[in-house]
């Protein structure tokens, strides 16, 4: 029994078979709602061989077939034995992934999936939507940056292995940037480099030309005391540190992520673009201080962008992790009354942020990082039930957070209201992936329409 899958992107075969060949391109087509981890990933496609880490300490070793490796048309992975962890999926299931590549013309590619394998071609269908997907946004993500001049560069982000810095990293991977990750334990390559957030090293940034930096304390959690510190500390002053060596070295552009915090808890239905005046709140004097740390490198003549983001979608983190499992077993519902405004964005729409934030050099200063259609809480939490299928009957007392977070905590986080919009990106023309709230939680949950050929039982 076999399944294949093929889908046409808009890209030569030597870039399509490129963008799979380098680091990041296992990471950017794994579908986030699976429960697997990427352990490792194959450093050749020719005999190199991934590892995927499975529910309760298993392994999934996907090696690499050097005889059937055929190079920009073709390579092969199969399922394989490596140690005790591998043996029961290694032994129970047959895998073998043929990966074929067919230049349409010039400028598309049919991109097929030839899978040998006893699992049945429906249960695969959304992986494979998934993947098509994300591989035609993905290039064309990086065909417009080279539209506007964008060369391969050295880009150095601190918090690469969060829910954003992984992504980020492995997609400016695949599109052939170096990413060097800023690290606080010793490197364990020559693509990490140790980072002491109270006195960066001079030579950090030797051969860098940009600076991403999004580490920092989470915000989640009750707002004790200590909390509160640990917030502003992992932001302000390693900022600071980070933006006067960045300029010191004469590193181009340096990105701060940021927040809408900024805009306080509570505005009510004003429409809040990147000029708006800043809020009331513990959150909102971090934000400010913490964008504030950012002027060392724009007084040493770097770029500087300061991405606030609003919240992010993704299965894999944040708010729409917790909330899945609620919503999936029909214990979801709204927050209160449900009017408050949500400000979201989704984890690929952001990474596409962060990358015109490289490229574009008439961007800079504060950047609103949200989807155009903000939404009312009572709204989101419809379509999040609407898109799992199951109802939204049980919403949460207005003082329900409150028991988790504390009132500070309640009030700044879960009963937040921020309608914010992004208005420098909407003036730049900025395209968005999935601007809709139901397009974007179907793809990232695996429930969205296909956007490939099928041919099964080969």
């Amino acid at each position: 029994m076999g399944i294949e899958r093929s889908s046409v992107v808009s890209a030569p075969l030597a870039e399509v078979f490129d963008w799979y060949s380098r680091p990041g391109a296992f990471g950017r087509l794994s579908p986030p709602w699976q429960p697997l981890s990427l352990i490792s990933e194959a450093e050749s496609l020719a005999d190199g061989r991934a590892v995927l880490g499975l529910p309760g300490g298993l392994r999934w070793v996907a090696a690499h077939d050097p005889g059937a490796y055929d190079p920009p048309h073709r390579f092969v992975d199969q399922l394989a034995v490596d140690g005790v962890a591998s043996m029961p999926a290694g032994i129970a299931m047959r895998w073998r992934h043929i990966h074929e590549f067919q230049a349409v013309d010039d400028g598309h590619t049919r991109v097929i999936d030839r899978i040998e394998t006893p699992i049945p071609a429906a249960a695969l269908n959304a992986t494979f939507d998934y993947r098509y997907r994300q591989l035609a946004d993905d290039l064309a993500a990086h065909r417009r940056a080279a539209g506007h001049g964008f060369k391969a560069s050295t880009i150095a982000i601190t918090g690469a292995s969060g829910l954003v810095g992984s992504a980020l990293s492995a997609f400016l991977s695949t599109g052939g940037h170096t990413v060097i990750r800023l690290v606080r334990h010793a490197p364990r390559n020559s693509l990490e480099r140790r980072w002491d957030p109270a006195a960066p090293a001079p030579e950090l940034f030797d051969g860098v030309d940009a600076v991403i930096h999004l580490a920092g304390a989470s915000i989640a959690g009750r707002f004790t005391e200590g909390h509160r510190r640990d917030i502003a500390d992992s932001r302000i002053e390693p900022t600071r540190k980070l933006a006067q060596a960045a300029g010191e070295a004469g590193v181009g552009t340096f990105v701060s992520a940021s927040a809408i915090g900024y805009y306080g808890y509570d505005r009510g239905d004003e429409l809040l673009t990147e000029d708006s005046a800043r809020g009331d709140g513990f959150l909102a004097d971090v934000v400010e201080a913490w964008e504030d740390a950012t002027e060392p490198a724009a007084a040493a003549g770097s770029r500087v962008v300061r991405v606030r983001t609003g919240i992010v979608q993704s299965p894999r983190g944040g708010t729409l992790r917790l909330m899945r499992p609620l919503f999936a077993t029909g214990l979801g519902g709204r927050i209160g009354d449900g009017r408050q405004w949500l400000s979201w964005i989704g984890i690929d729409d952001l990474i596409d942020v962060y990358h015109r934030a490289l490229w574009d050099d008439a961007l800079a200063g504060p950047v609103n990082a949200v989807a155009p259609n903000p939404a009312r809480n009572r709204e989101y939490t419809a379509t999040l039930a609407h898109v799992l299928h199951r109802p939204a009957l049980l919403p949460v007392p207005g003082f329900g957070p409150a028991l988790l977070l504390g009132k500070q905590g309640a009030q700044e986080l879960a009963n937040a209201s921020q309608r914010v919009t992004p208005a420098r990106l909407a003036a730049a023309e900025h395209r968005f992936r999935a601007p809709d709230l139901e397009a974007t939680l179907r793809h990232l949950l695996g429930r969205g329409e296909g956007t490939g050929d099928q041919e099964n039982g080969r």
